[in-house]
């Protein structure tokens, strides 16, 4: 039953969390329908929602659901939704997250807190959202490794101070522990060389430095074990108390520092990848110049309030967004858009928070308070981002699952079943079962996928792209066709006067012009605007003159009468169907002519004659041209230009800019089919929009890319990827990026499995030693990690 047809009041909608991909959802939708009392159901998986016709109840759906931790809610007017979060959501910092696989046991650990209803980990960002009521305690107790720190979440600025504070940390207090452990390692040797192995101050020596070094490990890895819950930690605890039990005290040891070496190495190379976000926040001043009741005071961001007037001196950062109410200046845009160029900025031109004033005194309304300005939104978007999984770490993360049980059992039949059946030693073949164990632990692969997704989309933002999903850098990745809309995309959206073909010798050009802005004032025509831009320039004056019958013809044109002559503007059509009026070949063909360079043709003249043709275009812009060709070197097979304009029109700037394809006279449904059909034959497809006219075709789109994300709210919640600046040239640098992130996750999974493999063949021979096993490990985590934040360095 289609939707048309089905009374409103039996159509529901609901919020689905947990969908992943588009199999599961069309999977979800599926088993929805055959539900009782329902007679039909649409999921949207972009929107992740379903819209259900007919009665069910939120149980039954959450039964059909066809994958794991699927939640449904009701979906709400977003003023609810919000106000709902708002009370329920807590936002917290979390310190001493080492790698995504504990963040994955923290979140789960969360969710059975009583009083909380979901909470949801972001890795990237170090955080977690809770949605109900915990105590930090609670959190603190939930924590699955040592050290781990809950936090309120807290302005930039005390972050910022907190950040300076750990900086000035002594080395030695902050790693004194592995430095005693180390310590215990040396002076062990040199007891083993002065008394021999087998010497009980040898062991003990040995042994201190495994349990001081190792004890944060211990503790974590044996609450695991007695949960039957199997990861790094669990791994590493029971290979090193084997180690101990079959006498390798000396191995034991290296093994727990090798692992706390692997595991500051990995803390490091994340906390390089979020310094993306700090910085982001370190971007706009805390405070600001404000002028009220005729007196100027610093006022902190958090108490200015929107109408304040800011004064920003020249080199100083714009602290809120707002309109310049007086001054004019050029303002570096780059932290917002990507661009270095200053833009000029002058009376009622709109400035953002965090751009730099470099020449002259503004004098700024500020609109917008300091949690809704662009950089706030941006920085908001980014942290999002990075906390969603994108499709190699949903698999990875799947497969890590499995994989750990799977290593703890391939280590315990190498350990017995060479012993069992085929006479080899039990003390050999344990030390190999335990070398297996470490060799199995699954650091490199699990952080692999995350710390290139977050280096990547930190680097865009800093660039004026804000991609919000790892799902749609991937995607991006993938593109083989780009679609553009024309207008405000290709062109820059503002139609200007081309061509004033005067058609009568003895007609005065500038008294025409008068007469014809004089009329086209009154008009409500897109095109007018260019018509009293040219006579601006023009310095002509139309105010005086006095309009009378002033009418639109629907579809055709104007007309008005000037004294006492009435005139007609138009397109040809309005003037072929005057019967007093004759057009000779030679007007058509300039008419033509012009239509064929890609640009709208309006003609003049009375009810006896034609007085002149103009012509208005909507200006290519000046990168497009580059743009293009630059996309299809990059390999993009296709690049289609969509517009609802006139077949012409659309073929002369289709040539210009060297675009694949035209497609013409389209409106917004036609637009979405075409598309849907690009996806069926390319399967990856983009769409370029503003985010405003062209969202169905944005939201049929692989990725929906959308121009000038600064300051319009939007382009930023509607888009998969923005542009801050109203510019195609960073639409190449995105895919550049994203083909580099795509790979270098596939070069992180291929080399992090295949070290895994090469060090467990060693095992056939007997040649792997808990020594090769965690150098193995170590060498792969430290590898994978600088090969992701390699991503930081992609430039334009």
């Amino acid at each position: 039953m289609s939707k048309a047809v089905e009374p409103l009041e039996n159509r529901n909608v609901y919020r689905v969390e947990g969908f992943t991909c588009a199999n599961c959802a069309g999977k979800f939708e599926k088993n929805v329908k055959q539900l009782p009392g329902v007679h039909d159901a649409k999921v949207n998986f972009g929107a992740s929602k379903i819209a259900v016709y007919g009665e069910t109840t939120i149980e039954e759906l959450e039964k059909a659901g066809a994958f794991e931790n699927l939640k449904v809610i009701p979906d709400k007017p977003m003023q609810v939704v919000k106000q709902e979060v708002k009370e329920n959501k807590n936002v917290f910092n979390v310190e001493g997250f080492t790698c995504a696989n504990c963040a994955g046991k923290f979140e789960k650990n969360v969710k059975q807190i009583p009083g909380v209803l979901d909470a949801k980990v972001n890795f990237g960002a170090s955080k977690i959202a809770v949605y109900g009521d915990a105590t930090i305690e609670e959190l603190e107790k939930a924590g699955a490794f040592e050290n781990l720190k809950v936090t309120p979440e807290k302005p930039a600025r005390e972050v910022k101070q907190e950040t300076k504070k750990d900086e000035k940390e002594p080395f030695y207090k902050k790693y004194g522990t592995l430095l005693h452990a180390t310590l215990l390692i040396v002076l062990g040797y040199l007891s083993q060389y002065v008394n021999g192995e087998e010497n009980l101050i040898t062991a003990l020596l040995f042994a201190a430095s495994i349990v001081i070094g190792g004890y944060s490990l211990f503790k974590v890895g044996f609450k695991n074990l007695i949960r039957f819950e199997f990861d790094m930690r669990t791994l590493m605890t029971v290979a090193i108390i084997g180690a101990a039990i079959i006498g390798e005290w000396a191995e034991g040891a290296i093994v727990v520092i090798l692992f706390a070496i692997s595991e500051a190495l990995e803390r490091f190379s994340m906390d390089r990848a979020r310094q993306s976000i700090r910085s982001l926040m370190d971007i706009a001043p805390k405070e600001a110049l404000v002028r009220r009741n005729g007196q100027e005071m610093m006022i902190h961001v958090d108490d200015i309030t929107v109408g304040d007037i800011m004064i920003v001196k020249p080199g100083q950062k714009i602290a809120m967004d707002g309109v310049v109410v007086s001054g004019h200046s050029a303002v570096n845009q780059a932290a917002i858009t990507g661009e270095s160029v200053p833009v000029g900025k002058t009376i009622d031109d709109e400035v953002f928070a965090g751009t730099l004033n470099e020449e002259g005194l503004l004098e700024v309304k500020v609109t917008k308070l300091v949690d809704d300005t662009t950089i706030a939104k941006i920085i908001h978007l980014v942290e999002e981002a990075q906390g969603e999984r994108a499709p190699s770490q949903a698999f990875v993360d799947k497969f890590a699952k499995y994989y750990t049980p799977i290593i703890m059992i391939i280590a315990a039949l190498v350990a017995v079943v060479p012993p069992l059946f085929f006479d080899g030693s039990w003390a050999t073949w344990v030390y190999q079962g335990l070398s297996v164990l470490v060799v199995g632990c699954p650091c490199a692969l699990v952080i692999s996928t995350p710390i290139s997704i977050v280096s990547a989309i930190g680097n865009a933002a800093k660039n004026g792209v804000l991609v919000k999903g790892g799902i749609y850098l991937e995607e991006m990745g993938a593109l083989k066709a780009i679609a553009f809309d024309k207008t405000g995309t290709l062109t820059k959206g503002v139609p200007v006067v081309t061509d004033f073909n005067l058609l009568r010798n003895t007609a005065d050009e500038k008294e025409l012009l008068s007469i014809i802005t004089a009329l086209e004032y009154r008009s409500q025509h897109p095109l007018a605007s260019a018509i009293m831009k040219k006579a601006e320039q023009e310095n002509l004056s139309f105010a005086d003159l006095q309009v009378n019958d002033f009418s639109s013809i629907t579809g055709k044109g104007i007309k008005g009468t000037v004294n006492e002559t009435t005139y007609y503007i138009g397109n040809p059509k309005l003037f072929k169907e005057l019967p007093t009026v004759s057009f000779s070949n030679e007007q058509e063909q300039l008419v033509k002519s012009l239509q064929n360079q890609g640009k709208t043709a309006m003609v003049v003249g009375t009810e006896e004659e034609i007085l002149a043709v103009i012509a208005v275009a909507d200006e290519v812009r000046e990168s497009s041209k580059e743009i293009i060709q630059k996309l299809h070197q990059l390999g993009i097979k296709k690049t289609i230009m969509l517009t609802g304009d006139n077949l012409g029109t659309a073929n002369a700037i289709g040539e210009h800019v060297g675009v694949s394809d035209v497609q013409a006279e389209l409106l917004p449904q036609d637009k979405l089919d075409f598309i849907k059909k690009l996806r069926s034959e390319y399967g990856n497809v983009a769409m370029v929009g503003d985010g405003v006219n062209d969202a169905p075709a944005l939201a049929a789109s692989t990725v929906g890319i959308a121009m000038g994300g600064a300051g319009t709210d939007t382009a930023l919640e509607t888009a998969d990827v923005a542009l801050m600046g109203d510019d195609l040239r960073k639409l190449p640098f995105a895919i550049k990026l994203s083909r580099k992130a795509l790979n270098i996750i596939k070069q992180n999974i291929t080399f992090a499995l295949a070290i895994k493999l090469i060090a467990l063949l060693l095992v056939i021979p007997g040649w792997l030693t808990l020594w090769i096993a965690i150098l193995s490990d170590m060498g792969a985590t430290l590898l994978v990690a600088l090969n992701g934040l390699r991503l930081m360095r992609v430039k334009e």
